[in-house]
């Protein structure tokens, strides 16, 4: 069992590879249909993951299996909306923060599926995030949301969805058979879509195919699998805070790499949709502090 401090800084470093996830994706679908790269980059990472979960996959029940494959359809809908709105975005770190949405968008979700009501502290972050969307969304000709932010934004729905769904079964299915089933499902239909509605390139240059296996190695298989390390040894409270930083490092490098314009509207919605997730996820792990220096 890792130390707190280390679960901490290996899910640190989870959030820096997954903002680097961005710009590979956004570097390999200059050269590859951005529904085939998903298909590609999921199946692949399936695979790297299988060694590690071989054995307790062939325990198993199968109708465990088919559930988190229909877990993984869900993912698989986040996921091309997500590579979609990411193949018509001129701003990443604009999508990395309404993706980050998801969280707040959660609470919603189980209360419509499970009747669970959503915690007080989530009544007063919304409003919070809501504004910071607003803001993200002022243009030159006023208030609008982009075609991408609107895919963004579908994206974080269908990702909050998956997340009430994915926990039911994370309880009863091995971590990683579930995130390896899942992975694979996810590639699996994004590889018919791409079939169904993408034309391929009749040549891939080796670079686009480096910023792929980047995107397979690094940025999905490595990642997903400190996830789970770092989750199992860090409270979940902290982890959840430091899981935030994922689009502040993306935004971070979307202004190093693309030279990507911030004005000052952008860095005040993203600045509120932060504090909003601060706010939401930070208040338990505050209040646990608070007690334990009082009592």
């Amino acid at each position: 069992m890792l130390s707190e401090r280390r679960a901490s800084l290996v899910l640190l470093i989870v959030t820096v590879l997954a903002a680097w996830g961005w710009i590979f994706s956004k570097e390999a679908i200059q050269g590859l249909p951005p529904f085939g790269f998903i298909g590609l980059r999921f199946l692949l990472a399936s695979v790297c993951l299988l060694p590690f979960c071989i054995g307790s996959l062939k325990r198993v029940d199968r109708g465990d299996l088919v559930r988190a494959s229909g877990v993984g359809s869900l993912l698989s809908g986040a996921l091309l909306f997500w590579i979609f709105a990411m193949s018509v975005s001129t701003s990443l770190g604009e999508g990395a923060f309404i993706m980050s949405l998801s969280m707040l968008i959660v609470p919603l979700v189980a209360w419509g599926l499970f009747k669970q009501t959503p915690p007080r502290i989530f009544w007063v972050s919304m409003p919070i995030a809501v504004a910071g969307l607003a803001l993200l969304s002022l243009g030159g000709v006023g208030w609008q949301l982009s075609p991408s932010q609107i895919w963004f934004l579908l994206a974080a729905v269908f990702l909050a969805i998956h997340f009430n769904v994915n926990s039911r079964y994370a309880k009863r299915i091995p971590t990683l058979v579930l995130t390896c089933v899942q992975l694979f499902t996810t590639g699996v239909i994004a590889s018919l879509v791409s079939l169904c509605v993408e034309t391929w390139p009749d040549a891939v240059p080796p670079l686009i195919w480096g910023w792929f296996t980047l995107s397979v190695v690094v940025a999905t298989s490595l990642r997903y699998l400190l996830q789970t390390f770092g989750q199992k040894g860090a409270n979940a409270a902290n982890a959840a805070i430091i899981m935030i930083l994922e689009p502040v490092w993306t935004v971070v490098l979307s202004v190093v790499w693309y030279h990507e314009a911030m004005p000052a509207h952008k860095i005040a919605g993203c600045s509120l949709i932060l504090l909003s997730l601060l706010i939401y996820r930070g208040s338990q792990p505050l209040r646990h502090y608070l007690r334990r220096k009082l009592s």
